[in-house]
């Protein structure tokens, strides 16, 4: 007797796996991806460049100004001919202080500038004794002036006007400063000096190293 034919289960569709995805294959260099990709980074370096010399120049051209120095008056810390960066916004928003090497409009011809040290501030009382500078009947410490610069003679004493600053060259006996002039406005004060650049042996900051070193003690 024949045996019943054997029945299966229906099978169920299986569905195809799609075909493998295969890399895009490289293409020569010229108007490859690769060469497009490299062209668009140069681009993007290339504004970024620009962009930084841009903002450089802003900043140069507007907080900084390059001035020569002429005369030995600010000698040793400035030489003659000597190229510096001033500083034309600072005073905007600090106040001028005891120590600070200026650039301002010469009192006597505004046609010309002067760069000096703050010695005497406004309301302050200024005198020289054989050379030692006072403020207020106190000595004040100068180590920016070398003993072969002092000026032995006497000045004052004077009172710094209101809103006006008393000046002096580092080289006392080789100074046309607030001894011969006057005290300066601070209306003509437009600049502190703060980087030389040249000579090559002169580069860095003028800033004092402290500040305090030339207030009073």
């Amino acid at each position: 007797m024949d045996s019943p034919e054997e029945k299966l289960p229906p099978t169920s569709a299986i569905p195809e796996s799609p075909d493998p995805v295969s890399p895009a294959p490289k293409t020569s260099p010229s108007g490859s991806p690769t060469a497009h990709s490299l062209r668009n980074e140069i681009r993007v370096w290339t504004r970024d460049l620009l962009i930084a010399i841009g903002l450089a120049l802003v900043i140069i051209v507007f907080l900084y100004q390059p001035v020569k120095v002429e005369g030995t008056s600010m000698a040793p810390l400035l030489s003659d001919q000597e190229r510096i960066f001033i500083n034309k916004f600072v005073y905007r928003f600090e106040p001028i202080e005891r120590g600070d090497v200026v650039v301002f409009w010469y009192p006597l011809d505004r046609t010309k500038s002067f760069i000096k040290r703050v010695v005497g501030l406004p309301g302050e009382v200024v005198e020289i004794r054989q050379g030692i500078v006072y403020v207020d009947g106190t000595p004040l410490a100068e180590p920016y002036v070398p003993p072969q610069y002092e000026d032995m003679s006497d000045f004052g004493p004077i009172r710094v006007p209101r809103d006006n600053y008393f000046v002096m060259g580092d080289h006392r006996i080789s100074s046309n400063d607030s001894r011969v002039f006057g005290t300066v406005a601070s209306r003509f004060i437009y600049g502190r000096a703060v980087f030389a650049y040249w000579p090559v042996d002169h580069f860095g900051s003028l800033s004092m190293t402290s500040t305090t070193e030339a207030k009073t003690k």
